[in-house]
């Protein structure tokens, strides 16, 4: 047992890593009203996590490539610490975004790329195998289990103590370090390619943040414009959100370009633009996004369902959460046994499509009283697809490439589990948000209950955003307003109305990225494991799991 020291020193660094969103989800409610902040701004801060690992790992893994992985893995572990003691201290939004989105995610850029580097220097054979199973469902487990661990944590307690724990795991595993084998030094030390550092975190920056702000400055049509020095930015009369788009996925194909062009000199890279090439990776990869959009937005959704429109607390929320939770565990631990028999392309492919139905049995079944029944089967299948997704893509990506590559392909599974990750919670925070303020206005507008004159404040209103809070706190608001009850409570059922209907457009939403992410799979291996152990392919490692 002893050998597996490392293995559960590399096991809990990733757990910290992957618990710390699904914690933020199910504690929304009590961080908005502790930091007397907004919805949104709760959501900003989740999203610029993810956002601030999937623009920097690639700087991240060059680093460690740089000092060394032990040194990158232990540097990253101490600022994720002291990221996560600012965040439990944190009084305000500011200081939360700062030490949970920014300085936790510049630790999480050196952590996470190490630790694939590491696994691989630590054991060999059937031993390593089966050590990027082990974290495969590590991180199935933090998944699993951060809604409740958050939610009783946030209920019993406070949401600042799991940050303070993640702090106790940090130092505990600084100490015992000396535990891991060396990884060895790169044959050459590279020089850090500042350009392409700039133009690839640039570029995803840019992409995500457009999308991030979608729900208020429109997804094409302008709603409220980017101000700049009091001049509202509307190029062509439209949002900025799509030009922003174009922009930033041009500054990514500079970064290709800035690459190929230093590899053709004989310079060094930041990223061996070549590995994109094999198209197992891009399918891992794509397919990457694609589960991680889903369930980040997913566990964004369900959440703001259960505790504004039913009134749950976090604890309650975690609860009933728990049937995705145990569904995702355990297919992520039958995972491997069924890519025995069957290809890992067949189970990604079953994944998705078990997510997408567990979307619309959601969408079918989403009213203001709980439909148990349905609520807890619509959960099982989603959790059911992500655990099979969980247990393919990690060794589909890390056995695509040579030993020698896997820091390199460390670096590209971790931008693209965070970048999905930051679209998920983006782009589907951005429909239920953008669905809100459209259903409410236009609920209002032709609501002959309501003043005309208090019809066009509200429809004013909307247009700087709206949040999505309880429908008896809209009531109380225009009650103060001075709206009498009869009119307060027609504009509380147009709300409630809205609310429903932006959820349902929202797990619509996550269905169809589901869906649209089949895409990616086709180029999955489409031999099962144990065909490809006969056939001596690469994928052959795996197959011992």
């Amino acid at each position: 047992m002893r050998k597996w020291i490392p293995m559960f020193m590399l096991s809990a660094a990733q757990f910290v890593m992957v618990l710390d969103s699904s914690v933020m989800n199910v504690a929304i409610s009590q961080i908005v009203e502790d930091l007397d902040t907004s919805i949104q701004g709760v959501q900003t801060a989740i999203t610029l996590y993810t956002l601030v690992m999937a623009a920097f790992m690639l700087l991240g893994a060059k680093l460690g490539d740089i000092m060394g992985r032990n040194k990158a893995f232990a540097i990253g572990l101490a600022i994720y610490g002291v990221g996560s003691l600012t965040t439990a201290l944190s009084p305000n939004l500011a200081v939360l975004l700062v030490g949970w989105s920014g300085v936790e995610g510049f630790g999480a850029v050196l952590v996470v790329p190490a630790i694939a580097s590491l696994t691989a220097a630590t054991y060999e054979g059937k031993d390593r195998a089966l050590a990027y199973a082990l974290l495969g469902g590590i991180a199935a487990i933090a998944v699993a289990a951060g809604p409740l661990i958050g939610g009783w944590v946030t209920t019993t307690f406070t949401w600042r103590y799991v940050f303070a724990a993640e702090t106790v795991v940090v130092i505990v595993i600084l100490l015992l370090r000396g535990q891991i084998a060396r990884a060895p030094a790169a044959e050459h030390r590279p020089r850090l390619d500042i350009v392409g550092v700039v133009l690839s975190s640039c570029g995803l920056g840019i992409v995500v943040l457009a999308i991030l702000r979608s729900s208020v400055w429109g997804f094409v049509q302008s709603r409220t414009p980017l101000t700049i020095g009091g001049t509202e930015i509307t190029p062509l009369g439209f949002s900025v959100v799509p030009f922003m788009v174009l922009g930033g996925l041009g500054l990514l194909w500079g970064f290709s370009a800035w690459e190929a062009r230093r590899a053709r000199r004989g310079q060094d890279v930041l990223l061996d633009t070549a590995l994109l090439g094999i198209a197992t990776l891009r399918a891992g990869l794509g397919t990457l996004v694609g589960q991680q959009l889903v369930l980040m937005g997913t566990f964004f959704v369900i959440p703001v369902y259960l505790q504004v429109v039913l009134g749950l607390d976090a604890f309650e929320t975690g609860k009933r959460l728990l049937p995705l939770s145990v569904a995702m565990l355990i297919f992520a631990l039958l995972g491997p046994r069924i890519a025995a028999r069957r290809s890992p392309r067949a189970v990604a492919r079953a994944g998705l499509v078990a997510v997408s139905i567990g979307a619309v049995v959601m969408l079918a079944t989403l009213e203001v009283t709980l439909n148990e029944t349905g609520f807890k089967l619509a959960l099982a299948l989603t959790g059911a697809g992500a655990g099979l997704l969980a247990s393919q893509l990690g060794n589909v990506i890390m056995s695509a490439v040579a030993p020698t590559q896997t820091s390199e392909a460390g670096g590209l599974q971790g931008t693209a589990q965070n970048l999905g990750s930051s679209l998920g919670t983006a782009i589907i925070g951005a429909v239920l948000l953008g669905a809100l303020a459209t259903g409410f206005t236009q609920r209002i507008s032709q609501n002959d209950a309501i003043p005309e004159s208090a019809r066009t404040q509200l429809v004013a209103s909307v247009q700087g955003g709206i949040d999505i809070v309880p429908v008896s706190a809209v009531e109380d608001a225009v009650l103060k307003a001075g709206l009498t009850p009869a009119q307060a409570s027609a504009v509380a059922d147009d709300y409630g109305d809205a609310q429903l209907e932006a959820l349902r457009l929202a797990l619509g939403a996550v269905a169809l990225a589901a869906v649209l992410s089949l895409w990616f799979t086709r180029k999955l291996p489409s031999a099962s494991l144990a065909e490809a152990a006969n056939e001596d392919s690469p994928t052959a490692t795996v197959a011992l799991v």
